[in-house]
C-alpha cells in the first residue's frame, strides 16, 4: 500500500462515524485488502522482556482488536506484539452509542465504549484457530454487572492460559463505574493475589502485567509500586486513557465523557512512566503507552524508562503504514546515536521526566 493510497483510505474513513470506520478497518484487515508491509527486521530493535523475545518493542495496545479478530494481520504490519481485548467473561454490549469521538486538531480520541466485547468463549475459539504469528497479549477485565469482579479477572487467566503469551490486568479504564477503585493498595493486593495464584496453578508461567491510569497522585503511585514489587508482578503498563481535558483545542466534542487518548496524553503518561520506573527500580518491565505516533515519541518513552511501547490512537491517524515508519525511524535513531541496541536509550531521561509534577 502506497502512502497516497493510505492517506486516501484514511480520509474516506474519517468521513464516517468513528465506530463504523473502526469496523470497516477490521474488515479490511481480515479480507486482505491491507497488504502485509512488515519492514526488514533490525536485530538492534529486538528486546527480551519478562522472558519473552520481542522482535521489536512496538506493540498494538488493547482496544483496537477487542475480540481477537485480526491479531495475525496486525503482526504482519510490523508490530512486535499485539494485545487484544479488553475481554470479559460474558459478552456485553458496552455503553450506548455514540461513544467514540475524534478530536482531529489534537490527533486525539475520546471513547466511553465500556468493555464492549463478545466474551471469553468467542475470543478463545477464535485465537485457538489462528495461525500463530507474533506475540499475543490478552487484556482481561470484569463485566459491568459482575458480583465478583476479582473472580472475573481470575476467570480470564483460566480461560486463556493455553493461548496467551502474556496477560494484562486492566483496572484503569474510566468507562466501567468503580473499576479504577481496584487500583487502591488494599483492593489491588486482593486482586493480584488471586490472579497470580490462578496463573501459578497453570503448567507454564505466563507473565502478568498491570495497566494503570495516568490520573494518579504520587501517593497512589507509591502504593501501586509497593504492591507490584511485593507480589513480584511481571510488569506494568503506563498508561490507559485520561479524564483530563487540559490543553485541548476548541472542539464541541472535547466535553464528551470518556477517556482521552492520543497526542495530548503523551506528557502526562510519560511523566507517570518515569516516576514508576524510579519507584519500581531498574528490573521491573515497563510498557509505555500514550501519545506515540512516531519514532521520536516511541524513543522518548524508552528514554523515560520503558522497555516496550504500545500505540492505538496513533494508528487511527497514521494508518497501516505507521508501524513500518516507526520501526524504520527507530533504526535511523540507532544509526544516528551509534547504538548497539535501541534499549541502550532506556533511562537516559527518566530523571528529567520523573522530576516533573503530574499535571492537574
Amino acid at each position: 500500500m502506497s502512502r497516497l493510497m493510505d492517506d486516501l483510505a484514511r480520509r474516506a474513513l474519517f468521513k464516517l462515524d468513528p465506530e463504523t470506520a473502526h469496523g470497516l478497518s477490521l474488515t479490511a484487515l481480515k479480507s486482505g485488502l491491507v497488504p502485509a508491509c512488515q519492514p526488514d527486521r533490525d536485530p538492534r530493535l529486538a528486546v527480551t522482556v519478562a522472558g519473552l523475545a520481542f522482535p521489536n518493542p512496538l506493540g498494538m495496545a488493547a482496544g483496537y482488536d477487542k475480540n481477537a479478530e485480526v491479531a495475525s494481520e496486525l503482526a504482519r504490519l510490523g508490530f512486535g506484539f499485539v494485545e487484544v481485548g479488553t475481554l470479559t467473561p460474558k459478552p456485553q454490549s458496552g455503553n450506548p452509542k455514540p461513544r467514540i469521538f475524534r478530536l482531529v486538531r489534537d490527533h486525539a480520541v475520546i471513547n466511553r465504549l465500556g468493555f464492549n466485547n463478545q466474551g471469553h468463549a468467542d475470543a478463545h475459539a477464535r485465537i485457538s484457530q489462528r495461525r500463530k504469528t507474533g506475540l499475543l497479549g490478552i487484556n482481561i477485565g470484569a463485566n459491568k454487572d459482575a458480583a465478583d469482579r476479582v473472580g472475573d479477572y481470575a476467570a480470564g487467566i483460566s480461560c486463556f492460559a493455553d493461548v496467551a503469551d502474556y496477560f494484562t490486568v486492566n483496572v484503569s479504564s474510566p468507562n466501567t463505574p468503580g473499576l479504577r477503585n481496584l487500583q487502591t493498595r488494599e483492593a489491588l493486593a486482593g486482586l493480584l493475589t488471586r490472579v497470580l495464584a490462578e496463573r501459578d496453578a497453570k503448567t507454564r508461567r505466563i507473565p502478568v502485567f498491570l495497566k494503570i491510569a495516568p490520573d494518579l497522585t504520587e501517593p497512589d503511585l507509591d502504593d501501586i509500586a509497593a504492591e507490584c514489587l511485593a507480589q513480584n508482578l511481571d510488569g506494568v503498563i503506563v498508561s490507559n486513557t485520561t479524564l483530563s481535558r487540559a490543553g485541548l483545542a476548541a472542539d464541541p466534542k472535547a466535553g464528551e465523557a470518556g477517556g482521552l487518548s492520543g497526542r495530548p496524553v503523551f506528557a502526562r503518561s510519560t511523566i507517570v512512566l518515569a516516576k514508576m520506573r524510579q519507584k519500581l527500580g531498574p528490573d521491573m518491565p515497563l510498557i509505555g503507552v500514550g501519545g506515540i505516533d512516531s519514532a521520536d515519541t516511541a524513543a522518548e518513552k524508552i528514554r523515560a524508562g520503558a522497555d516496550l511501547v504500545q500505540l492505538y490512537t496513533g494508528f487511527i491517524y497514521g494508518g497501516p503504514l505507521l508501524p513500518g515508519r516507526i520501526l524504520r525511524g527507530l533504526s535511523r535513531i540507532c544509526d544516528r546515536e551509534n547504538l548497539a541496541h535501541l534499549s541502550d536509550l532506556r533511562d537516559s531521561r527518566t530523571a528529567d521526566y520523573a522530576a516533573l509534577a503530574i499535571p492537574e
